[in-house]
């Protein structure tokens, strides 16, 4: 399978720049992979698709505001860094992106703020875009990551833009009126399922749950569980290598309770629907694979990097966004849903109007 197999066209108008107005207000495509049957339903059908004592899965990571802004030393030029992971907290050392990198260099200094409390110290490259920083400040660890978290913004992928051009503003205020754009990015780009932190992207497919729709799969009697799998900068980062068995997905890093595995041997026992919710659940899940194909409890991270063809063990039904062309993301949704079956169901997509991206409409796959 090659990257040239996951082309399609799709008119920039159709990319979401913001959320629809409730969670659960999304259009819904159903594609049932027995049949090649599609269904254009709203995030509002999705509990009728489940039934008592099946399972749904979804990611309980918690988005922290990574973009923040900076000035570099005698020039004062403005630079972007965006914060991957804490190294570690009592040093304060941090493993960020730099924009424009080619002027970041070791022994640079960052500030953050006109009174200088919080400066940076480049004391590594990593990559070409990646460096090592150690903060320096008077506040106190704890203290100062909440000050960090302060002064950052959401990390929205860069397709979604900010601001946003005079007639997008105009739908917007259409259907948010004059709420804040910062503040509803803020609540929206996180979901109903948020606990612990440590994502510098949002688990999209999450994105598109309410309490009520939990509430209508409660009182069908499905099972709701989390796992949580801190989403990376690689769910931004495009694929560049025709060949798909060179391209190398970042570590993300992910635990699975042994509550969580006893649900899932529940349902496989009683022959339930098992629904990942999201492409980080499915990868999360597939790699706590054991050799006897139960998942086990899991500390750590994941490389896993899943495209055509390949065998799934744990779910048998699969709740996503609308991906990017020739996304990592939609890669795995082909493997699941075949590829032929997936692309023609984009291209439906396309044509029926969905919006795609994080802030987009949804898609739930059918194996079963």
């Amino acid at each position: 399978m090659k990257l040239s197999n996951f082309k399609f066209k799709l008119p920039e108008e159709q990319i979401a720049q913001f959320p629809s107005r409730f969670r659960d207000d999304a259009r819904l495509l159903v594609l049932h992979t027995k049949t090649d049957k599609l269904e254009h339903k709203l995030m509002t059908d999705l509990a009728s698709y489940f039934d008592e004592g099946d399972l749904v899965i979804a990611n309980d990571t918690k988005v922290f505001p990574a973009r923040l802004y900076a000035q570099k030393e005698k020039t004062l030029a403005n630079i972007e860094v965006f914060l991957l992971r804490e190294l570690q907290h009592e040093n304060r050392y941090w493993d960020v992106l730099v924009d424009p990198a080619r002027k970041i260099r070791i022994g640079n200094k960052l500030f953050f703020d006109e009174d200088a409390t919080i400066v940076a110290e480049v004391i590594d490259n990593t990559t070409s875009r990646g460096r090592t920083l150690r903060f320096l400040t008077d506040y106190e660890a704890d203290e100062f990551v909440n000050q960090l978290y302060a002064m950052g913004v959401t990390p929205l992928p860069k397709y979604i833009r900010r601001p946003m051009d005079e007639e997008t503003m105009i739908q917007y205020e259409d259907i948010f009126g004059d709420l804040p754009i910062d503040e509803m990015d803020e609540e929206r780009y996180q979901s109903v399922f948020a606990k612990h932190i440590g994502a510098v992207a949002a688990p999209a497919a999450s994105l598109h749950f309410s309490k009520n729709l939990l509430k209508r799969l409660e009182i069908r009697g499905v099972d709701t569980h989390t796992l949580t799998s801190h989403m990376g900068l690689g769910n931004f980062k495009s694929v560049d290598v025709e060949d798909l068995s060179k391209h190398k997905v970042e570590s993300e890093q992910i635990s699975i309770s042994s509550v969580l595995v006893q649900a899932v041997d529940k349902a496989h026992t009683n022959n339930k629907r098992v629904c990942a919710v999201g492409t980080e659940v499915m990868r999360a899940l597939e790699h706590v694979v054991g050799t006897n194909g139960q998942i086990k409890a899991y500390e750590g991270w994941t490389n896993k990097f899943i495209y055509p063809p390949y065998d799934f063990t744990v779910a048998n039904a699969f709740f996503v966004n609308f991906y990017m062309p020739q996304s990592s993301q939609l890669m795995m949704v082909a493997a699941f849903g075949g590829h032929e079956r997936v692309m023609n169901a984009y291209n439906q997509a396309v044509k029926e109007g969905y919006r795609f991206g994080d802030y987009g409409d949804a898609m739930l796959i059918l194996n079963d």
